[in-house]
């Protein structure tokens, strides 16, 4: 029986809200760098995908159309409150980071952090992300991933067991899921917390000259 579905995301995560952000800011200075480095630019479109109490919102600067999605309807709640507080604009919609109800090609920007490997299907995510995101669109990846030369032993299995009933995967690893896609790696750096793995990562969306098969390098 697999544990991690919308349906548990959104019952745990109902109750995590009022306390989400004390627990959640231990992450904000890469938070933080990772949006420093999408080097944002005025009037574009910006996805906040599993956007939590939207946390990150306080570190984008004003001249963005946030956009801001989550499963749970009381983060949605705490996003609205949260940008009546910052006194910014913001458009938030209950909704499956898996099947995003928005056109093709919508956003500039979208970002990922601490949500690939919290949600159930991180190939159906990501796919999404590359639907919804303009050519030459850029994605931001905050999360902790699994080196590709690391091995999943028994001890490791459990593990991620009893932290994926808690709060997320812990075996994901980010280079097979994003070669399913166009999406391309532009930049990589370890983050807070690197030796669990966090890492902060930068993919680009081809022109659609350039755009071609899945990306399957290695």
């Amino acid at each position: 029986m697999n544990i991690n579905t919308n349906a548990w995301n959104r019952l745990r995560y109902s109750l995590y809200a009022p306390f989400y952000d004390l627990i959640g800011s231990v992450f904000n200075k890469a938070r933080c760098r990772s949006i420093q480095l999408l080097s944002l630019k005025p009037e574009e479109t910006l996805l906040l995908l599993g956007a939590g109490t939207g946390i990150d919102i306080q570190f984008l600067p004003e001249d963005v159309h946030i956009t801001a999605i989550d499963i749970t309807p009381s983060m949605i709640k705490q996003i609205d409150r949260c940008a009546k507080h910052l006194n910014c604009q913001v458009d938030t919609f209950v909704m499956d980071g898996q099947a995003l109800d928005f056109p093709d090609e919508m956003f500039d920007v979208v970002i990922l952090h601490l949500i690939v490997a919290v949600i159930p299907d991180p190939y159906a995510c990501i796919s999404e992300v590359a639907r919804v995101l303009k050519p030459n669109g850029r994605v931001a990846i905050f999360d902790k991933f699994l080196p590709d030369n690391a091995d999943i032993n028994l001890r490791r299995k459990i593990a991620n067991v009893v932290a994926g009933f808690f709060f997320s995967e812990i075996n994901r690893r980010l280079q097979p899921i994003i070669t399913t896609t166009s999406l391309e790696i532009t930049y990589q750096e370890p983050a807070s917390f690197e030796k669990m793995g966090y890492q902060i990562t930068m993919l680009k969306k081809p022109t659609n000259d350039n755009q071609g098969e899945p990306n399957d390098k290695e």
